[in-house]
């Protein structure tokens, strides 16, 4: 769900030798462009559409004792956890929370704690965790690998006081532990971010510990058996539809309750994002691979288990959804200003995952700017599409 790249930049235009040397080998990761994230989710608003679609599924979820249960496969900077947390409390505001959010990044790790304060005033009846875990891990809160569980970081946050801001002074403090806990690597051999030590965080009021103790989860005895779990934009579009489904999908629809609901959410295109990134490389096709196509690889992986689960695509009136970029009317007039022309840039090529070194050559010219502008004229703005659709697990099968 975007970091390090800056420094590099800086120092490639500071050094002639630098900016000579020979690329490294390791393959792009788009979401080593940390700036181009931060820049998105700031002037667009799909983080609270998304919220909103998993706010929905609440409707159908019937959660049992000890706990209503879910699962962020990605947090990013904690936007979706924190209005579907909102979205949570208002249909079940008594129910104790068990919340678990997946996130390699350090700083989207910072950016999702300062969330919380405010998340353990309104429920104190939470346990929300935090882990670095792999997809195959990250629910069950266990590494796969022996050698990993003993390295493990396991650590436990009560949170003393009554007020949001005692909640942030205490989570500001973790900042030591974090820098500690959450290194990464990239793979040699696909660019992923990997954990350099498995880690996870569990926080919980210390005045609510004798009514969470059923909840709160013990060092290799945690229960998935999640509820809901959200899974919005977990992978490179460009990732065939085999490594998607054995890699993220799979993992997670097993770690479903009976009755549970996974909802994912891809970028689909056909709008003016692609647009602006087709005037410039006209044969830039990024989202190959539709929900069809990851619903028809997923039961093929299933086999006879996909029994077991009902797998909606829903029509594309249902499927497809609509955000857009931030503007005010007087931005979108004859002359755009160039602040928003950099950043309906930025949406379009963060969407597409466009690789810098194609950017690079793309930047040597105005072009880019030129043609951003004719789209937002077009259309009157910049928006973006998206395609969702759940799986839903039966409530007579055992649980994962």
């Amino acid at each position: 769900m975007r970091k390090r790249k800056a420094a590099r930049q800086r120092n490639s235009r500071a050094s002639p030798s630098a900016a000579s040397a020979p690329r490294s080998n390791r393959p792009f990761r788009f979401y080593d462009n940390r700036q181009k994230y931060l820049a998105f989710v700031n002037t667009c608003n799909e983080k609270w559409v998304v919220a909103e679609r998993a706010a929905s599924e609440l409707a159908h979820v019937r959660p049992t004792p000890p706990a209503v249960r879910l699962f962020d496969a990605g947090m990013g900077d904690g936007s979706v956890l924190s209005h579907t947390l909102r979205a949570m409390h208002q249909r079940f505001p008594t129910q104790p929370f068990y919340v678990v959010g997946k996130e390699i990044s350090l700083e989207d790790i910072r950016l999702s704690l300062a969330k919380l304060p405010d998340r353990f005033v309104e429920h104190p009846a939470s346990v929300i965790i935090f882990t670095n875990l792999y997809y195959r891990e990250a629910p069950w809160l266990q590494p796969g690998d022996p050698g990993n569980v003993a390295a493990m970081n396991w650590k436990t946050v009560e949170l003393e006081g009554n007020s949001a801001y005692e909640y942030g002074h205490q989570l500001d403090a973790l900042d030591e532990f974090l820098v500690s806990a959450w290194q990464a690597k990239a793979s040699a051999k696909s660019g992923n971010p990997l954990y350099v030590r498995p880690s996870v965080l569990i926080m919980y009021r210390k005045d609510h510990r004798f009514t969470l103790d059923s909840v709160i989860p013990r060092q290799g005895k945690a229960v998935a058996n999640y509820d809901l779990s959200i899974a919005s934009q977990p992978w490179r579009a460009r990732m065939d539809a085999a490594f998607k489904v054995k890699y993220v999908l799979l993992p997670l629809i097993r770690s479903l309750a009976p009755g549970g609901r996974m909802l994912a959410v891809q970028s689909f295109g056909q709008d003016p994002g692609l647009e602006i990134v087709q005037e410039i490389w006209p044969d830039e096709d990024p989202f190959q691979v539709d929900r069809h196509q990851l619903i028809k690889a997923l039961k093929a992986e299933l086999k006879k288990d996909a029994r077991s689960f009902t797998i909606d695509s829903q029509p594309d009136s249902k499927a497809l959804f609509q955000y857009k970029m931030h503007t005010l009317p007087e931005e979108l007039e004859d002359s755009i200003g160039t602040s928003t022309l950099f950043a309906a840039w930025n949406a379009a090529i963060y969407v597409a995952q466009i690789e810098d070194q194609k950017l690079e050559l793309a930047l040597a010219s105005t072009k880019y700017l030129e043609a951003t502008a004719r789209i937002l004229h077009k259309h009157n703005g910049l928006w973006f599409n998206d395609e969702s659709f759940v799986v839903s697990r039966h409530t007579a099968a055992p649980s994962g």
